[in-house]
C-alpha cells in the first residue's frame, strides 16, 4: 500500500511543527500562514492572552469563517439549482437532460 503523505515543516507563533499530510507542501504553508496570522491578531489586540487561549480563541474564528462560507457555498449551490429548474424548461428537449416523452 503506497504512503501518498509529505512531511512539511511549519512555523506557528515561533514554534516549529512537522507534519505529515497528504495536501501539498504550499497548501499546508498557505494553512499555517493563516493560523499564526490569525493567533498573532489576537496576541496583538492589547488584550494579555496567553498563547494556548489565543490559539482557541483562532480555532474559534477561523471555524466560525469555515461555517459561514459553507453557508455561503450551500445558499449559492441551491439557487444555482433554482436557476437550472427555472430554465430547463425553456430549453429544446434534447437539451433538457431528460428523456423524450418524460415530462
Amino acid at each position: 500500500m503506497m504512503d501518498n503523505k509529505s512531511v512539511v515543516r511549519v512555523r506557528i507563533v515561533g514554534d516549529e511543527y512537522t507534519l505529515r499530510t497528504e495536501a501539498s507542501a504550499a497548501h499546508t504553508e498557505a494553512v499555517a500562514e493563516h493560523v499564526d496570522r490569525t493567533i498573532r491578531a489576537i496576541l496583538s489586540s492589547g488584550a494579555t492572552v496567553e498563547t494556548h487561549k489565543a490559539a482557541i480563541l483562532a480555532a474559534l474564528q477561523i471555524t466560525d469563517e469555515l461555517l459561514k462560507e459553507r453557508a455561503a457555498a450551500a445558499s449559492i449551490t441551491a439557487e444555482l439549482r433554482q436557476l437550472a429548474s427555472d430554465i430547463r424548461p425553456l430549453l429544446p428537449p434534447a437539451k433538457r437532460g431528460e428523456e423524450l416523452g418524460a415530462s
